[in-house]
């Protein structure tokens, strides 16, 4: 009976606790209601700076509503509401209260939340609880948010250097070459996975760069045909009508056919100008066969400097009529350049099951200054945080070439 007794007095308090967080987000709704109606040209910012004021004094416990309210913010409104949890909770701090750190880290762990959000989670969860980057970023590695993400490879990177730094035994070499590896699977940025790539290659362990990113490696294309006045990027030519492999067309100057093309074997990037000749003023196809086992939703990232279209399955996704935009530069053994920026342009769509017929067509301008002579693109399959998705039917590449090799 005693222990019935504690244990309706335990439960009592968890309800009476809960009753009041739930209390004090309901007497704040009004004010977060009117911060989040905060608009451009001073819209609401007179009501917006009194319900600041009260939303400021609330209770550190109206925190994660707070945080909720901030996932569908607009920028002035998020401005308003950040404040005002930094100001609750520094003056909680200042007190010697306490953070709702369970609230604060079970916000910080759902991934439903706008990372931008968890992210001053994080930072408030850490003013109550110091261990909690160490404790959870290292969690990470898969999660939605990219700064997350980063954080928690970033720490691996620290780690396996440090291993390199204490000596080159097998047994450190193994450990290192373990880290990276595990690194490799959380990253989805260029310049981390460089950086990872270029240590595991040291270490005598190369990496296919393309299967890593899920890029697109095997391709047909046809061409050019004529865009001359950057008129041809309108004009549907024969390929956007059927796929045919086997059909020959009127090109720009002579009659053209689909040919086999395998994209470089770095990072898979189509060059145009190698596999149909220089484009000035013209257009080109590429088509490719992706296959998945079930019906998805996935990402299509497509990096170009030109003008370009992509269907899947005969669908037109999207277009882009610009010519060398969103370049930057670059520079190899003998000239600085200007390249397109890695996964430049990022396509939602779903995918069939079985075969998905991948169309692109890529327009170059009239341009003849040299760094305007790029004719090329690159696609990867991905999800929507940039795991990549292989196809079924994709063959293996070695990593020094694309030439097959045995699967493992």
């Amino acid at each position: 009976m005693i222990l019935n007794w504690h244990f309706s007095i335990a439960t009592f308090t968890i309800l009476v606790a809960a009753s009041a967080c739930r209390a004090e987000a309901d007497d704040l709704a009004p004010h977060l209601t009117t911060i989040l109606a905060v608009g451009k040209e001073g819209r609401g910012h007179r009501e917006a700076a009194t319900a600041w004021k009260k939303l400021a004094q609330a209770d550190a416990a109206a925190l994660p509503a707070v945080l909720a309210a901030l996932d569908d913010a607009n920028p002035l409104a998020a401005n308003w509401l950040r404040c005002a949890a930094e100001t609750i909770a520094d003056r909680h701090l200042s007190r010697g209260q306490k953070l709702p750190a369970d609230e604060l880290e079970k916000f910080l762990l759902d991934v439903r939340h706008n990372p931008r959000v968890r992210r001053l989670a994080l930072e408030l969860l850490t003013k109550a609880d110091r261990t909690a980057p160490d404790r959870l970023i290292p969690g990470m590695l898969d999660d939605p948010g990219t700064e997350f993400r980063r954080d928690a490879v970033q720490r691996l990177l620290d780690q396996a250097a440090q291993l390199n730094e204490a000596g080159s035994s097998f047994a450190a070499t193994g450990d290192a070459v373990s880290i990276y590896l595990k690194a490799l699977s959380g990253a989805r940025e260029q310049d981390q996975t460089e950086t990872i790539v270029r240590a595991l290659d040291r270490l005598g362990h190369p990496v296919d760069l393309p299967e890593h990113f899920g890029l697109i490696i095997d391709w047909h294309v046809i061409g050019p045909f004529d865009n001359s006045g950057n008129k041809g990027f309108e004009r549907s030519y024969a390929p956007e009508l059927k796929i045919d492999l086997d059909a020959r067309y009127a090109g720009k100057t002579a009659d053209v056919s689909w040919a086999p093309c395998c994209a470089n074997a770095k990072y898979a990037v189509v060059d145009l100008v190698k596999a149909i000749g220089p484009g000035d003023g013209t257009a080109a196809y590429g088509v490719t066969e992706f296959a998945v086992g079930t019906e998805r939703p996935v990402e299509l990232r497509l990096t170009t400097s030109n003008a370009w279209k992509l269907w899947v399955n005969g669908q037109l996704i999207s277009q882009c009529d610009e010519y060398h935009r969103h370049m930057e530069p670059d520079r190899d053994e003998t000239k600085t350049f200007m390249k397109p920026q890695f996964d430049q342009y990022r396509l939602k769509t779903e995918l069939k099951k079985g075969n998905n017929t991948i169309l692109v067509k890529i327009c170059q301008n009239e341009q003849n200054l040299d760094w305007a002579q790029r004719w090329q693109f690159q696609l990867r399959v991905c999800d929507e945080v940039g795991k990549a998705i292989l196809s079924k039917t994709r063959r293996n590449t070695a990593v020094n070439g694309n030439e097959p090799r045995r699967s493992h």
